[in-house]
């Protein structure tokens, strides 16, 4: 019989968590509650002594300082009681990190099949209706993909019965069986997919059944029992052909043609062309790039002894289904790919990008999760992921824009570090081999993101599991972390790389591309439950797993070590050089494929792409009236828009200081509120030789042009890294897409030719501006299919398309660490520089999303005069000339001073009539304008003449100084004060829309 243990805080202590869902009932829905308490509940599915029971509950669960438990329902007082658990088969890691603390504390294996399952029960004190009981249930507290609820009323609640017990135990009632899948026609294969899911191309289909219908292919599979194909066969090739493994868009042919051009442009893969080509190019004149391209992440050379590897991606449909889910399953699931790049590499730093709707969205459209919530589970997610992993998240950055109301973007990035040489042997190359033996280690294999869809084959039940959405575990990763480290400094590890989209599909099939062939006995595969079908073993993405290669000699010592780390490893089959992905159950063969069928020549894919012009568009410069009299207000609204206020409230719940190598800091300044252009990280204690890293997005800029958009996010992720000290000449870049659909069709997509010929423009950004600056793109992603259909407050759809969004990151090595500068204004009476002209070039600003406009004179990016003038101000930055760095990004020059003055906690005297400008730049332009290539920078009395010799050649001006009080004074064109105010003034502003939620 199962056993309940209820765990509460004493009734005389805060309760931080029961306050927090009291103040978010209040504010997101105005519901007057007055009270929350909540209860942890543990459900022990395990055969325990009255006695272990008691040892358990005060030795692991229960802090007697602080805390009450009993294995009785605790007597909270409430008008209502909410009951939160996981539905059967979602990943409870808590409930796993308490199974394994009873192992230890009782000293004794426990019975296989033993589990804990934890829950929550929330006691709400409130004059409030049932009506309103359920909305805090089912709009904050719970997410009916993963959990269950169930309320009580006070009348309604047995103080001897509580919540019940509930066991939310997986029980499938079904034998596994492979399906044979009839190919004797296109039409019936079609059918198939689309009955199974598989999203084959219809294209792709003639391919398929030609394979399976060749002489040498029949006569072959014969030999092992096999004749049609199965549906493990299918639902590999399947995951082995879509776009998110394929990337079957980006290397499509485009057809682009635009008003001027003669004849139509046609590119033969955007991959290939704007991608590889470049970095292939750029890679043979910078000795510093070591391997790009083909592994899970890229890796460049940091010092002599040491390698450092990065890698973006998106996990942007799982979270927009349940955010924290997704997002931890997103940020775990790209610190494994560091991990799978050459033969291992230690995680140092993982960074986030959140694109989501309006936090106040109050519209008619009906998003499954209000943005509000979203955000709130996203950050949670990424927070968890990166805390509880024990990996620093030195810097992120967020946009709120309607057109992530249909899907949100979760970016996530990880950087990490190995070893130059193991055993006198590069780090970077890995191979599989004959003979070598496939090891499965970390996580079991469930139903989890099979198809994003549940139980596709069984009715469903009240035990049926939950697979939708994935739940990333960081505990057990961090684990498997420490193991495979451990390992490959053994010298036990031919080869890894890791369980991500596809699974086993994935990772198995294309290490035995290496060696040529592979055998793998599925039954020997671990599960989470019994009754999954072959198929589902074989493309379960569950988390936390790796593939490895290793040789048979080191089956003992592997297996030891991973003892020690408490990871679990399984050999489930042998690398061949047979040629063919055998797959066997308990040694019948379900699959029986030549891994050369995915080099086949299937067709590719083809787009039209038509570019409109702005000025087709009916896009042309507003009119804006200055503010009458002074500016102040105008540059305090400035700082309170939702995309350029402060964010504290997000970064202040990651850890940077974790691992002990933080430089620069996610913020800065005189109260350590005020981000930084760029995080630094010192990886190698024992030197002084850091990594600066950095990242922007700028998808506003898409409604006017995505050749602009993509060069200034470009422009601006390299300025970051610029701005604390990181040489130029060893930036390396990160390129992660998110795009709408760009297929045409007339009724689904008639604008999708427009929408291609804004991925051409961009990527062709892309190459110019890598080539231009020498920029190597270490890695990459593309996420397509940006797209959502919304149910209206009316019951109608909406489609609901995100706007065309690129996040570049940049790494960069810095020199020396000791000579990093930060943007804050150091000292009273420093000389203040603007670095670069400013333009006219207002297009899609925040001053325009302030009054409503977009524009059309989009910031351009001269890449080669901006470089000259990076390279003096990195000499500058070393020679020690700076005081303080920071560019000029979104908000203008407006927005930067006030950033430098929040951080000093100085004010300024400024003079715009000394700004340099190209032409006839207004006031207001000069304040706001978003010109690319720009800095701010403050220089000392002493440092003055150097500095300015240093920028002859440059349009830098002075154009003021640093004050030594709060007071901020702006001066303009004809003289007159435009803006006068103070330092406190601007930070109320500054934090006046998010403030609150620090």
């Amino acid at each position: 019989m199962p056993s309940v243990l209820e765990i509460s805080l004493k009734p005389h202590l805060f309760d931080a968590q029961g306050a927090s869902v009291a103040k978010k009932a209040r504010d997101y829905f105005g519901i007057p509650v007055d009270l929350v308490r909540v209860v942890t509940v543990l459900t022990f599915d395990i055969a325990l002594t009255p006695e272990q029971l008691e040892i358990i509950r005060t030795e692991i669960f229960t802090n007697p300082v602080t805390q009450v438990s009993s294995f009785k329902p605790l007597e909270i007082p409430f008008d209502w009681a909410i009951w939160v658990g996981f539905r059967p088969g979602v990943r409870d890691n808590p409930g796993a990190t308490a199974l394994e603390a009873i192992v230890d504390i009782l000293g004794e294996k426990l019975p296989p099949k033993s589990q804990v399952y934890t829950s929550r029960r929330f006691c709400i004190q409130g004059n409030i209706s049932g009506e309103q009981v359920s909305t805090i249930a089912t709009q904050l507290l719970a997410n009916d993909l993963i959990q269950q609820v169930k309320i009580f009323s006070q009348k309604d609640w047995d103080p001897s019965v509580g919540i019940g017990v509930i066991v939310p135990k997986v029980l499938l009632d079904h034998e596994p069986k492979v399906t044979i899948v009839p190919v004797d026609s296109d039409e019936s294969l079609l059918a198939v997919s689309q009955k199974r899911n598989l999203a084959l191309n219809p294209n792709d289909i003639p391919t398929i059944r030609k394979y399976f219908q060749q002489k040498q292919v029949v006569v072959a599979r014969r030999r092992v029992g096999l004749a049609e194909p199965t549906d493990v066969e299918l639902e590999y090739i399947s995951q082995a052909r879509s776009d998110h493994c394929n990337h079957n868009t980006f290397n499509g042919k485009f057809f682009y043609t635009e008003p001027g051009r003669q004849g139509v442009l046609t590119i033969d893969s955007l991959f290939k062309t704007c991608i590889e080509k470049p970095t292939l190019e750029i890679k043979d004149k910078k000795p510093w790039v070591v391997s790009v391209l083909w592994d899970n992440a890229g890796v460049a050379r940091f010092d002599d002894e040491h390698c450092y590897v990065i890698t973006g991606e998106t996990h942007n449909s799982p979270s927009n289904m349940e955010a924290y889910g997704g997002a931890i399953t997103g940020i775990v699931g790209v610190y494994r790919d560091p991990m799978g790049t050459g033969l291992g590499a230690k995680l140092i730093a993982g960074t986030w990008g959140f694109c989501v709707g309006p936090r106040d969205y109050d519209g008619p459209l009906l998003p499954k999760l209000h943005p509000r919530r979203l955000l709130d589970g996203v950050i949670e997610g990424v927070r968890d992921g990166g805390n509880k992993s024990g990996i620093p998240t030195p810097m992120g950055c967020l946009v709120f824009h309607p057109g992530y109301l249909g899907k949100c973007l979760v970016f996530v990035t990880a950087l990490g570090i190995m070893p130059s040489a193991v055993s006198g042997k590069p780090s970077w190359k890995k191979a599989t081999q004959k003979g070598q033996l496939v090891v499965m280690c970390g996580g079991r294999v469930g139903k989890d993101g099979i198809h994003g869809v549940t139980a596709s084959s069984e009715v469903f039940s009240a035990n049926t599991p939950a697979g939708h959405v994935q739940i990333g575990d960081p505990y057990t990763q961090k684990k498997m972390m420490d193991f495979i480290l451990e390992a490959r400094d053994e010298e036990l590890i031919a080869f890894i790389t890791d369980n991500g989209g596809g699974g086993l599909s994935s990772s198995v099939g294309e290490s035995a591309r290496f060696s040529g062939g592979v055998e793998v006995a599925l039954d020997k595969v671990p599960l989470k439950y019994e009754g999954l079908d072959q198929w589902e073993i074989w493309i379960s993405e569950s988390q936390e797993r790796m593939t490895v290669a290793i040789e048979k000699k080191n089956r003992a010592r592997f297996m030891e070590l991973s003892a020690k780390h408490a990871v679990e490893s399984t050999v489930i089959g042998t690398y061949t050089d047979s040629g063919k992905l055998h797959i066997t159950w308990k040694g019948e063969t379900c699959a029986y494929v030549d891994l050369s069928l995915l080099a086949e020549d299937f067709p590719q894919w083809e787009f039209d792409a038509v570019w409109i012009p702005p000025e087709d568009r009916g896009l042309c410069e507003p009119v804006l009236s200055p503010p009458e009299g002074s500016y102040t207000g105008l540059l305090c609204d400035m700082l309170n828009l939702p995309n350029l206020c402060s964010r504290e409230w997000i970064n202040r719940q990651y850890d940077h200081e974790v691992q002990g190598t933080s430089v620069i800091k996610p913020f800065v300044g005189v109260f350590a509120d005020v981000p930084s252009d760029a995080g630094v990280l010192r990886p190698v204690l024992s030197s002084d030789r850091g990594i600066a890293i950095a990242q922007a997005l700028l998808p506003g800029y898409s409604a006017i042009d995505t050749y602009a958009m993509t060069a200034c996010v470009m422009d601006e992720a390299v300025r970051r890294v610029i701005a604390v000290g990181a040489d130029p000449e060893q930036i390396g870049g990160v390129d992660n897409f998110c795009w709408p659909t760009i297929a045409y069709d007339p009724v689904k997509n008639p604008d999708g030719r427009y929408k291609a010929a804004q991925l051409v423009r961009s990527c062709m950004a892309l190459a110019d501006l890598c080539r231009a600056w020498g920029i190597p793109l270490l890695s990459g992603k593309d996420s397509m299919y940006v797209d959502g259909h919304l149910p209206g407050k009316y019951g109608e759809r909406h489609k609901v398309s995100a706007l065309p969004t690129l996040m570049f990151t940049t790494t960069a090595l810095v020199p020396d660490v000791k000579a990093c500068t930060t943007p804050d204004f150091k000292v009273p009476e420093d000389l203040i520089y603007v670095l670069g002209l400013t333009r006219n070039e207002l297009g899609a600003s925040q001053l325009y999303e302030l009054f409503g406009h977009i524009g059309k004179n989009v910031p351009v990016v001269r890449p080669e005069e901006n470089l000259a003038l990076y390279r003096a101000l990195h000499k500058a930055i070393n020679q020690g000339l700076c005081a303080s760095v920071r560019g000029i990004y979104q908000g203008g020059l407006g927005v930067a001073l006030a950033a430098c003055a929040l951080a000093g906690d100085l004010g300024f005297f400024v003079d715009l009539a000394k700004v340099p400008r190209d032409g006839n730049v207004n006031e207001m332009a000069l304040l706001f304008s978003e010109s690319a290539g720009r800095f701010l920078v403050s220089v000392s009395h002493e440092n003055r003449h150097a500095f300015e010799a240093a920028f002859a050649a440059f349009d830098v001006a002075r154009i003021g100084n640093v004050s030594d009080t709060g007071d901020v004074a702006v001066r303009g064109l004809d003289r007159r004060v435009l803006i006068e105010t103070d330092v406190d003034t601007l930070r109320a502003a500054w934090k006046r829309r998010l403030g609150g939620l620090i």
